[in-house]
């Protein structure tokens, strides 16, 4: 019996040898991850649009190199906070949309530096809306305030209460920090159209989405052309939440509920390991952008429900 007993560490440090060689991490070219969220367009204005009036960039020049997901949803609270929240953690939470609460769970800018003891410049957050520096940080006590990335949020990068500036402030700035930093994992936030749309002004929230859509394609422009970031960074382009469909509340000029123009957004990705020219239409969620993240640069996000988007990566 003691034998027995004596062989069992053995026996286990055998077997857990062999599992590891047989579930060993598959190896990405992505270095880099930028998200780029355009701050609540209706998809219908968007790639739900056939002529894709308000997004020529994407539609022509960046379509053919990535991948478009045709069912994408937030199913959180389709505010601000709470949809960046998704994105940052990977976890839905109900909170606080004016940036005076902390999410719940550690953001991945906090995971992923404490797994390579990476620098905090090497992860940003940058918004043109304040509030969503809070992003960066979670509530939790052993991660308050811990592995924080920098950030450069709202007037003069002021943070959560210093309000919202202009997207080409975020713009300029974000060129700026990509080429003086090269950051590995990076949330870029412009806050049109939303905020046009909230003023209920049609053509300023329609030149809100066009603009946007020329700073998306000028940023995927710098990676692949910037010697640090081309052929090792992964961009994902997504919004927060939506719009009120018509005949819902006040139609565009508002958003906030489970209706389909709330929920459904956009999904575009790009990048080294994912397929080109392709668009697929697996039903997704926000929280699957972090969760995909994680398996790209190496790193756990303990206990979320988001899923890893296998679809999108080459065969």
């Amino acid at each position: 019996m003691n034998k027995i007993i004596g062989l069992f560490p053995m026996l286990v440090f055998i077997f857990a040898s062999c599992t590891k060689d047989i579930v060993e991490p598959r190896q990405y070219d992505t270095e880099h991850v930028i998200v780029i969220v355009m701050d609540g367009p209706r998809y219908s204005e968007t790639w739900g649009d056939p002529s894709h009036q308000n997004i020529p960039r994407m539609a022509n020049d960046l379509a053919p190199k990535g991948v478009i997901n045709e069912q994408f949803f937030s199913y959180g609270e389709t505010f601000t906070v709470p949809g960046h929240t998704a994105i940052g953690s990977g976890f839905y939470q109900d909170i606080s949309n004016g940036g005076t609460e902390f999410p719940q769970h550690p953001s991945i800018f906090q995971l992923w530096r404490a797994a390579n003891n990476a620098p905090q410049n090497k992860s940003w957050v940058i918004a043109s809306k304040g509030k969503v520096e809070v992003i960066g940080n979670c509530s939790n006590p052993n991660w308050l305030n811990q592995f924080l990335p920098s950030s450069d949020c709202g007037i003069d990068g002021g943070g959560a209460s210093s309000g919202y500036r202009k997207d080409s402030i975020t713009f300029e700035n974000t060129l700026n920090i990509l080429a003086t930093h090269h950051p590995n994992l990076t949330v870029i936030n412009f806050r049109e159209p939303d905020y046009s749309g909230h003023m209920c002004d049609w053509q300023a929230y329609s030149q809100g989405i066009k603009d946007i859509d020329n700073y998306i394609y000028e940023i995927i422009n710098f990676v692949e052309t910037d010697s640090i970031y081309q052929g090792k960074t992964t961009v994902f382009v997504t919004n927060d939440h939506g719009r009120h469909t018509d005949g819902v509340a006040d139609g565009f000029c508002s958003h906030g509920d489970p209706c389909d123009g709330c929920q459904h957004i956009n999904l575009y990705a790009f990048g080294p390991d994912f397929k080109k020219n392709t668009i697929v239409s697996t039903e997704r969620e926000l929280i699957d952008i972090p969760v995909t993240i994680a398996e790209l640069l190496h790193f756990e996000i303990p206990s979320s429900n988001g899923k890893i988007m296998t679809e999108l990566f080459k065969e």
